[in-house]
């Protein structure tokens, strides 16, 4: 039964977002999705009891919880302030949650805009991958009203094992930059370390064994691992361009507050590089084989 429990609109169903679906779908709640070009196939989705919507305006007069989860802070605005967009069809008393990574000024002017229009809003990002999505176990990084947070608790705890209250509205977009910061920072610090010691013919198991066991160990380590060893970039799908979006957005939130962010342009600036030598799609570990075969980061 889903008669108590709360209409949800989905706006993106691509690889994290289909996973956020096919979540809710599982816990009995009842989903409509925006229809997208970007949407990853919805047949299992809609056999499983999705309906569809092609203007995001309908979706969200359908909807007592929206949820949007998109690229970052553009399409975040375009979703919700162009014509037919989500902000013309919201009902007063119904909330946004914003699951994209975003830049936090925007988040605000967003908020603000939802608010005026009578309903709540929460900035949600994620971490962890599209498998997690898909099982109900991604992480959330929450900013909002507290009361809003709690009340929408049993809609985010289906699609998340562990949730994380920030602060305010704004507050979970900029944790979650932080947080990439420092995934995406020691990435290309252990990418760099990594070709240096291919260079060096270093054996690839005992470079990782050492770090493993000291200060080099963690997260970042056991996804660049396979791909440092033997090529292997499966644990680690996240998109260089991806990684340059939030390395820019970060510097930007740097910049807003006038906080220091010299290594965090330098590590942009990387991203930057091998995005432009057409390594634009691939995964972050390839950094490994870039930066040794180029290793001033020059593009060749």
């Amino acid at each position: 039964m889903t008669s108590n429990k709360p209409q949800i609109g989905l706006i993106g169903a691509g690889l994290m977002g289909s996973g956020i679906a096919a979540s809710l779908l599982r816990n009995g709640f009842p989903l409509t999705i925006l229809e997208h070009a970007g949407n990853q196939p919805l047949d299992k989705l809609l056999a499983a009891g999705a309906k569809t919507l092609p203007k995001a305006s309908a979706l969200a007069a359908a909807a007592d919880i929206l949820i949007i989860c998109v690229t970052g802070s553009p399409q975040v605005e375009a979703v919700l302030f162009d014509a037919d967009g989500a902000l013309q069809g919201l009902r007063p008393g119904s909330t946004v949650i914003d699951c994209s990574t975003a830049i936090p000024s925007s988040t605000r002017k967003i908020a603000q805009a939802v608010q005026e229009a009578g309903c709540d809003f929460l900035d949600a990002p994620m971490t962890r991958t599209p498998k997690e999505a898909a099982e109900g176990r991604l992480n959330l990084i929450v900013g909002g009203d507290k009361n809003v947070f709690e009340k929408c608790l049993p809609v985010l705890q289906s699609y998340a094992e562990n949730i994380a209250y920030a602060g305010g509205v704004g507050s979970g977009h900029q944790m979650k930059l932080l947080h990439n910061y420092v995934s995406l920072g020691f990435s290309a610090v252990l990418a760099e370390a990594a070709a240096c010691a291919r260079q060096a013919g270093t054996d690839p198991k005992v470079f990782c064994d050492i770090l493993a066991a000291g200060g080099g160990g963690g997260v970042v380590l056991n996804r660049l691992r396979p791909y440092i060893e033997s090529e292997d970039s499966s644990g680690f799908v996240f998109s260089i361009s991806n990684a340059l979006k939030d390395m820019g957005y970060y510097c930007t939130m740097a910049e807003e507050q006038d906080s220091h962010n010299a290594l965090a342009n330098g590590v942009k600036r990387l991203y930057e590089q091998a995005a432009e030598t057409g390594l634009s799609q691939s995964p972050v570990p390839t950094l490994v084989s870039y930066l040794a075969t180029s290793p001033t980061g020059t593009a060749k």
